[in-house]
């Protein structure tokens, strides 16, 4: 596979690939009738599927939350080949780079996506289709998929950590608005902030979003973003600077990874490359390195 580098500079002629793209495939927008089918599909690998799959169990696959749209790809035979969210994010799982390529030039059509998102090599075979009429890169980052599974150590309790209640929304939205920030370079208090504070509230109503709150001030919070048997994501981990390297995130990090591994198999967390500190916390607190993925953050088209 080709750097993904050299493909975001146009180093890599995109026609090298297509030859590999060649079966019929057909597209089709997946209605909630399909969402039963699509689940398996997903379940097939449900640590690299926890985008889409936490999207349609929180939302359904038709659902203005979901930000974007979802397609199915289907060979001759009108079996499933591929699934794909695209709007906001572009988040896929396919079978075959036919499928990878129908949905990379479906994708070229929205003028909105904010991220594509994926597993190294698929992001890289995807973008070598897509890149030639969608929309440029603004930010290019490689994340390490950490996970972890039984058995969990144990480590003293937090009597406070609990799951935030909307008296937390002012403490929570500026601490996820600075991860949002530190990832993508921009800041959704500046670009969004009605929108972006809504999600944070819609999270919390939905009972994601943990936190420890001590004498009002936020010293932990985790997303739950996805929430499955296979699979627990976890995001927007965060811990008050002045309290970093104390222990209180670790412990706090024990303690959820005991509840969640109670129902699912394995928690999982997304780490930039270049956080080496959130790395070392990962490692520390039992995390293995399974896997890596890319990021590319794109530039919004002028309508």
């Amino acid at each position: 596979m080709y750097p993904l580098t050299n493909l975001l500079e146009n180093k890599v002629n995109p026609a090298a690939f297509r030859l590999r793209a060649s079966e019929p495939v057909f597209v089709e927008r997946l209605t909630a009738e399909d969402e039963a089918e699509v689940l398996e599909f997903l379940s097939e690998r449900p640590t690299l599927t926890f985008g889409m799959a936490g999207f349609i169990r929180r939302n359904g696959i038709v659902s203005p939350h979901n930000q974007g749209e979802f397609y199915g790809c289907r060979d001759k035979h009108g079996e499933l080949t591929g699934v794909a969210l695209i709007g906001r994010y572009i988040l896929f799982e396919t079978r075959s780079d036919g499928a990878t390529k129908a949905f990379a030039d479906l994708a070229q059509g929205c003028r909105n996506a904010h991220i594509l998102l994926g597993e190294q090599g698929e992001v890289e075979t995807f973008w070598s289709y897509y890149a030639d009429g969608g929309q440029s890169p603004r930010l290019y980052g490689r994340e390490y998929l950490f996970e972890q599974r039984w058995p969990v150590e144990v480590k003293q309790e937090v009597a406070g950590l609990r799951l935030a209640t909307m008296d937390d929304l002012d403490l929570i939205v500026p601490a996820h608005a600075q991860i949002a920030f530190d990832e993508s370079g921009i800041d959704p208090l500046q670009a969004d902030p009605k929108g972006f504070r809504e999600r944070c509230a819609r999270r919390i109503e939905m009972g994601q979003s943990w936190v420890l709150v001590e004498n009002g001030r936020l010293i932990f919070k985790a997303e739950v973003v996805t929430d499955t048997p296979e699979t627990v994501y976890l995001e927007g981990i965060w811990v008050d600077p002045l309290e970093r390297g104390k222990g209180i995130g670790s412990r706090c990090m024990s303690q959820l990874s005991r509840r969640f591994l109670l129902r699912s198999s394995s928690v999982c967390v997304l780490v930039n490359e270049r956080f080496k500190n959130a790395q070392a916390f990962y490692k520390k607190a039992g995390f293995k390195f399974i896997s890596h993925y890319d990021t590319i953050f794109l530039k919004q088209r002028v309508h």
